[in-house]
């Protein structure tokens, strides 16, 4: 399994998974989410999906605005075999992303541009560290000094009344963050501010790559079980 990254232009968009090219759940201001929430149409849709987060042309404007003022606002993993985006990690200047300022630990510092997600599809957990190393080379060679990010603890509690508040496909698991050599900068029980120094050497280089062979570690771990069991089902 082989995996390349690339920086995003809107050729490319199209390409997106299903979800990240839809959902705007960063790119939106919440106002605009209550007030549809309000509406007839919506009415059962709150706590039971997150349809009310999607817009592909809201999402598509949102990436173009980006490019065309401000640069690079993704990078993408793409598998070798597939040919297929595998991954995802979008970023930008926190003015940039409502939902930002709507979080109990904002604001933002002035000088971090704001990581809003980094995802992966299912069997590619490996690629979420690369991207991450791929947004952090980006941002320093553009003089960026640090980066920041809203993470989220226990995302698959199931607490019924975050659900129609939260897209947790699009939020980042505090403990990635915290693995990945991220400081805790804004503790909350729900919904902790992390930042990473872009000004520091290479030590979010080695965080980075520790992140990674955890995660190959522990997919191997889970492939080393799956034989085990099917060594021992009875032939015949």
């Amino acid at each position: 399994m082989g995996l390349s990254i690339v920086r995003l232009d809107l050729s490319g968009f199209e390409n997106l998974p299903s979800h990240t090219r839809r959902c705007v759940y960063w790119e939106v201001d919440p106002a605009t989410v209550e007030q549809s929430l309000a509406t007839p149409m919506f009415a059962d849709a709150a706590s039971t999906t997150t349809a009310i987060f999607e817009s592909e042309f809201d999402k598509e404007a949102w990436v173009s605005g980006l490019l065309l003022e401000w640069g690079t606002c993704a990078q993408l993993a793409i598998d070798s075999t597939m040919q297929s985006v595998v991954g995802t990690a979008f970023y930008a200047p926190p003015a940039r992303v409502p939902r930002a300022s709507h979080f109990p630990t904002s604001p933002v510092s002035h000088d971090a541009v704001l990581l809003t997600s980094i995802t992966a599809e299912a069997g590619f957990k490996e690629a979420a560290p690369i991207l991450l190393d791929a947004v952090v080379s980006d941002l320093m060679q553009r003089g960026v000094r640090a980066i920041e990010a809203f993470g989220i603890i226990g995302a698959d509690d199931g607490i019924a009344e975050l659900i129609a508040e939260l897209c947790t496909s699009c939020m980042m698991d505090a403990d990635f963050l915290k693995d990945s050599g991220f400081d805790l900068v804004a503790p909350h029980p729900r919904f902790p501010r992390f930042r990473l120094e872009l000004d520091e050497g290479l030590g979010w280089k080695s965080a980075v790559e520790g992140a990674l062979e955890k995660l190959v570690v522990e997919a191997a771990m889970e492939l080393t079980s799956r034989e085990q069991k099917d060594d021992a089902l009875p032939v015949g």
